[in-house]
């Protein structure tokens, strides 16, 4: 079983900054795709950014590439996304979410390939 922790949400005037944090649990990260999802009021679970197991590879969503940044703490066994330049429709429930796997390579669709998912974290950004 996989515990996965989301934290780091708030409220940001747009073209701020923060950084969410996933603290993982069960697996360490050398086994564990993770991804970032985001879902806003009436829109759909939409894929924000993924790191892999293997290698540490990154993928992003259109909507935030080079913007956010993800990363991770293998000590920690943490994953961050770092977002900057927040706009008012980056505001959403923010999940992290984790596949057991040895890949080098992570996507963000389909969803389902996330078997884990943590219970979210709220981010605001107000104009």
């Amino acid at each position: 079983q996989v515990q996965l922790v989301e934290s780091g949400g708030g409220l940001v005037q747009s073209g701020g900054s923060l950084r969410l944090s996933c603290a993982a649990s069960g697996f360490t990260l050398d086994y564990l795709n993770i991804g970032w999802f985001r879902q806003a009021p009436g829109k759909e679970r939409e894929g924000v950014s993924c790191i892999s197991a293997s290698q540490g590879n990154t993928n992003y969503g259109d909507s935030v590439n080079g913007r956010f940044t993800i990363s991770r703490d293998n000590a920690k066994n943490t994953v961050y996304l770092q977002m900057n330049n927040l706009k008012p429709e980056d505001t959403a429930i923010y999940y992290c979410a984790a596949e057991v796997t040895l890949a080098t390579t992570c996507r963000l669709a389909p969803k389902s390939e996330y078997g884990y998912w943590g219970q979210g974290t709220q981010v605001t950004v107000f104009s």
